[in-house]
């Protein structure tokens, strides 16, 4: 049963496919527009920003704060009950040192602000952080897939496994077309999306 969404997509397999094309042609529109590095770095409001424009076009809730419990897996995300208080403060947390910038998108990742798409607009929020409070972004390609998974699962109890991570992966090629893409990609991989490159389809 595919998420109720704009383009009245019934199969899920098929919203998956559409919805993949969609956001990642958006996400590069908003590297090459400029409109992300506009954005307050570290803010609810980026957060939300980011995720109405990758999603808009599929998603009435695209940029809307979700007003249901979910999970993955044995995992239950924040509760709908405490979501907002716990957002405001996650939105205040430090943000200086690439320790706490870590810290920050742990919390924002256990709270899970949206129905969808929470892992692919909160990693192009975390290296908005990282660009502007360290002049860094990672590499998500040096990232393999299956030790973010675990270590993001893990990073509620112990976040040393994604600080670790993190940390051999960040760059200083922040303003670099081809790594954005390519984080791109990789970041889209991690949640199952791959029938797409970001590159191929920059004129499709």
């Amino acid at each position: 049963m595919a998420l109720e969404n704009k383009l009245n997509i019934t199969d899920s397999t098929e919203l998956a496919r559409v919805e993949e094309k969609v956001s990642k042609k958006k996400a590069l529109q908003l590297f090459e527009s400029g409109h992300l590095s506009t954005l307050q770095a570290g803010t609810l409001s980026s957060l939300i920003e980011i995720h109405r424009y990758l999603f808009e076009e599929i998603y009435d809730f695209a940029g809307k704060i979700r007003t249901v419990n979910i999970a993955k897996g044995n995992f239950r995300f924040a509760s709908v009950t405490y979501l907002n208080e716990a957002l405001i403060s996650i939105e205040k947390m430090p943000q200086s040192t690439f320790d706490e910038i870590v810290e920050k998108y742990v919390e924002m990742n256990v709270a899970h602000p949206f129905r969808e798409g929470n892992g692919r607009a909160a990693r192009i929020w975390l290296d908005l952080i990282l660009c502007r409070e360290l002049k860094m972004v990672v590499d998500w390609s040096k990232i393999d897939k299956e030790d973010y998974l675990l270590a993001m699962e893990r990073s509620p109890v112990k976040d040393i496994e994604i600080k670790y991570l993190l940390k051999g992966a960040l760059t200083d090629k922040i303003n670099d077309r081809e790594m954005y893409i390519k984080g791109i990609d990789h970041s889209y991989c991690y949640e199952g999306y791959t029938t797409y490159r970001t590159a191929d389809l920059i004129s499709g």
